[in-house]
């Protein structure tokens, strides 16, 4: 009888530690990787939603990855600035590599006074937990802990588009991994505009906001200024924000907010890819310093072949090549918000041969006999960059500074 009594004690006791150990590893395992709902019950700052964010975004969050601070401070290396991929408008990306040997890029949001950086961390976790798309970048996981907002993302072999046009970088990109990359462009904002289940405008599309995998591949990135349209709604009402120079004029000078801001900056960025210049040198003689300005004139004067980078005209590119999509950017620039066509009419013209393109007019901020109030322009965007960082990034203020003043000049130079 003792004997059996023991017997059951010694089981019981193996059972229950055997309960133990499975507990302990569950809650071990659940600290490490727990749902993003619960991360968000768990948050001691403000969960309020953005402007422009439902309530009902936070109950149809997929789950995702949350990390541990210590394992993102791992695994960059306690964020080695030699690891530091470049800097966005809200703090420095990092590279890293995690313990199972996967590559990362970690987003370290910088937050401000004014709380900017949290929003614009749970802004981007809820937009891109709610979407997906090739040409998207892929959100893996994210991190809150005590002053900390870290968002880490899939590593992209070659960064960012603007590297590779701007910065004199030894890779070439010739006309068809150009074209690629327009084209995968406008799919991802097409998702955005038409075919997600929410309407999404991104607010700050641009070259160093395209990053780019090991096989040339282009994924919009960066939602942090992201909003969300309710069904009918023409347009919003927008405080400005996003990188001027890229910046549609009905959302710059009357804060009409809609998915055609974003088809206008597209617009920009095409003539940026197809020359390998920015939007605005102060640098160039007057009549090259805005781009979209000197690539109507090229084109209005039968010329485009002269936008084109020199090493694509060297490499044996032809008009025939370019003026279709040059016509299409054109098109992207247009004044008024309605004479720009959708993603989806975009996307068509690229890829159908077939399909006739419209000719475009003189595109926004090119008519010289417009009379625009300077007075109420200047300190609307001045006053926009330095009490909101919206504008990003910070240290490109007077960059963004001189692309509306160019901008201006070229405008108000009326006689």
């Amino acid at each position: 009888m003792t004997m059996n009594t023991s017997k059951v004690f010694f089981l019981c006791s193996i059972i229950v530690l055997l309960i133990s150990l499975i507990l302990i590893v569950s809650i071990w395992r659940l600290k490490k990787h727990v749902s993003l709902m619960e991360m968000w019950k768990s948050f001691k700052v403000s969960s309020e939603a953005p402007p422009g964010l439902p309530v009902h975004m936070s109950s149809n969050l997929r789950t995702i990855s949350y990390f541990d601070y210590n394992t993102l401070k791992k695994a960059t290396g306690n964020f080695q600035p030699k690891n530091e991929l470049g800097s966005g408008g809200f703090g420095p990306v990092y590279q890293g590599r995690l313990d199972d040997d996967r590559r990362i890029a970690v987003k370290q949001l910088c937050l401000g006074k004014s709380g900017q950086g949290e929003t614009e961390f749970l802004s981007e976790v809820r937009m891109l937990s709610s979407i997906q798309h090739k040409n998207l970048v892929c959100l893996v996981g994210c991190c809150s802990a005590g002053s900390q907002r870290l968002l880490v993302y899939e590593f992209m072999e070659n960064r960012s588009l603007d590297r590779f046009l701007f910065d004199n970088n030894e890779v070439f990109l010739n006309w068809k991994l150009r074209f690629k990359i327009i084209l995968g462009i406008a799919r991802g904002l097409q998702y955005l505009h038409e075919d997600s289940n929410v309407r999404i405008v991104h607010r700050d599309i641009k070259a160093s906001n395209i990053l780019l995998d090991e096989r040339f591949q282009p994924k919009i990135s960066d939602f942090g200024l992201a909003r969300l349209f309710p069904e009918g709604e023409a347009y919003l009402s927008a405080q400005l924000a996003g990188t001027l120079g890229y910046t549609a004029p009905e959302y710059a000078l009357k804060g009409e907010l809609s998915e055609k801001a974003d088809i206008y900056s597209f617009g920009v960025l095409i003539l940026e890819i197809i020359s390998s210049r920015t939007n605005t040198d102060l640098t160039l003689p007057h009549r090259m310093q805005y781009l979209p300005e000197y690539a109507w004139k090229l084109y209005d004067n039968s010329m485009i072949i002269e936008l084109v980078d020199p090493r694509l005209k060297a490499d044996g590119i032809e008009e025939a090549d370019v003026l279709p999509v040059c016509q299409v950017a054109l098109l992207c620039l247009q004044p008024s918000p309605s004479s720009r066509p959708s993603m989806s009419e975009v996307v068509s013209m690229l890829t159908s041969k077939a399909k006739q393109i419209p000719s475009p007019n003189k595109p926004a901020f090119m008519d010289r006999k417009i009379e625009i109030n300077m007075d109420v322009i200047l300190p609307f965007s001045l006053e926009s960059m330095s009490e909101s960082s919206s504008l990003s990034p910070p240290s490109d203020s007077l960059l963004n500074t001189q692309e509306l003043c160019g901008q201006i000049s070229i405008v108000k130079s009326a006689d």
